[in-house]
């Protein structure tokens, strides 16, 4: 079976040819995506130790916009919540801490949370929402296919 970060990173390919149409679209052309860890939790990791897969897309050496400290943000609000930034902004403002940042652009799917930034944030979402189910479906391929080929293993990893 796949590792998590490989099929992150292969998720974050598959919804590359989606990203770049809806560029067509958006503000800019720059992107940075940030993809946590779905195996750990906030009171078993820092921030730092759960991020899984971080990303940029575009020319970030020339941002004016510091879009992967954003991305952070979200990714970080997020985890530490469980739920996508927008409902803390939109329905929950009283949880948001001093630090948080005040654009959304996150997406939570089970224990999945991706975050994004460097386009307009509801599309921030939309790319973060792609590459989380994204992630959800490839694992359950994985593991569906494991189960298949080796009908006697109990475990997700071979001894």
């Amino acid at each position: 079976m796949k590792t998590i970060s490989d099929i992150a990173k292969d998720a974050v390919e598959l919804t590359l040819p989606a990203i770049h149409k809806l560029f067509e679209r958006s503000n800019r052309k720059e992107l940075h995506i940030v993809i946590m860890n779905p195996q750990l939790k906030p009171w078993e990791a820092s921030f730092e130790d759960a991020v899984l897969y971080e990303t940029s897309l575009g020319s970030p050496e020339s941002w004016t916009i510091p879009f992967d400290e954003f991305a952070r943000k979200k990714a970080k609000q997020a985890w530490r919540e469980s739920t996508a930034n927008i409902q803390l902004q939109n329905l929950h403002p009283a949880s948001l801490r001093d630090d948080d940042i005040l654009f959304y652009g996150s997406f939570v799917y089970g224990n999945v949370v991706v975050a994004c930034s460097g386009v307009e944030q509801w599309y921030d979402m939309l790319v973060s929402g792609w590459i989380a189910v994204a992630i959800e479906q490839l694992t359950i391929h994985e593991y569906q296919t494991t189960k298949l080929e080796n009908p006697s293993q109990i475990n997700r990893k071979r001894s």
